[in-house]
């Protein structure tokens, strides 16, 4: 692999029926089979689309979705491509007390070992909503990387544990750990641009549209942020659509067109990130993340 001046990680979260059964609480059979599409058309347009263009992607799977279509979450196994968590049936781990989110964090570790025989290093919340237990309790696991917070765009950087915040005090900085976040944003997310959901999200925006906005955070990051790394989320029964994969594939290509960029996935790169920052000396440079000037008396 050359040297990468500039990485595109493509993460593809196949939450199949567990989000409109687990997160929207449906019993509309007409909403859950929206997610039957991801294992059943979704999936099979992404894998080829990966394999035609050599691109080892990272997928994050729900255990709910791992139980109902095992074959197909094989494939993605099978196809060499990294695996995540991504909780059990899309739940919000705010939803759980400590012990209950631990709970469900190992069901879904014993879910994808038992089924597909992976033991992730990789962990993404279920719509990316986290628990002020979250964060310790992944690190507590032996996940080396979450990718479900916000406080970068190109740039990998470690989080903290036990941050206390409320409505009405000063906010106070927990301690930094070396547990690697690699940033995501709502920007680069197809869910919230492309799925209509009756009276709360409207989506259905034109793939052209999509495509130039993430086309213009890739030059933004190619330009000015060299041995960045910038992650899309996507989700197979979103990009599947045919409109939609096509736009996939003609970003890809323009992407491919620079000098030095990579495609890989977010262990591969948190894993190099680490090695490369050694933790007391990335805390002294970086105090806006850590918070050591922060003032908590006023």
């Amino acid at each position: 692999m050359p040297e990468s001046r500039f990485n595109v990680s493509l993460t593809f979260d196949p939450d199949g029926c567990s989000i409109w059964a687990g997160t929207f609480q449906t019993q509309n059979p007409s909403m859950l089979s929206r997610g039957e599409y991801g294992p059943a058309v979704g999936v099979p347009r992404v894998l080829d689309l990966m394999r035609r263009k050599d691109i080892t992607a990272s997928f994050f799977i729900p255990g709910h979705t791992v139980c109902a279509f095992p074959d197909r979450m094989k494939e993605i196994r099978d196809a060499g491509h990294e695996i995540g968590h991504h909780g059990v049936f899309h739940e919000n781990p705010a939803d759980f007390d400590r012990d209950g989110e631990r709970e469900i964090l190992e069901r879904g570790i014993t879910i994808l070992d038992t089924v597909l025989g992976v033991r992730p290093i990789g962990y993404r919340s279920p719509a990316w909503d986290l628990s002020p237990n979250s964060i310790g309790l992944l690190k507590d696991a032996g996940f080396l990387y979450d990718t479900s917070c916000m406080a970068e765009d190109f740039t990998p950087y470690y989080l903290r544990v036990g941050d206390k915040w409320s409505p009405t005090t000063m906010l106070e900085f927990g301690e930094t750990s070396d547990f690697v976040e690699m940033p995501v944003t709502w920007l680069l997310d197809d869910f919230i641009v492309f799925e209509h959901i009756w009276g709360s999200q409207e989506g259905l925006r034109r793939p052209r549209d999509i495509e130039e906005l993430w086309r213009e955070e890739f030059d933004y990051g190619y330009a000015n942020c060299p041995g960045g790394s910038m992650t899309l989320t996507m989700h197979p029964q979103v990009i599947g659509r045919g409109s939609r994969i096509m736009m996939l594939e003609r970003l890809l290509d323009y992407m491919a067109g620079h000098e030095g960029v990579t495609f890989e996935p977010l262990g591969v790169v948190a894993e190099r990130w680490k090695k490369a920052n050694e933790l007391e000396a990335w805390k002294a440079a970086n105090p806006t993340h850590t918070g050591v000037n922060a003032i908590t008396n006023l």
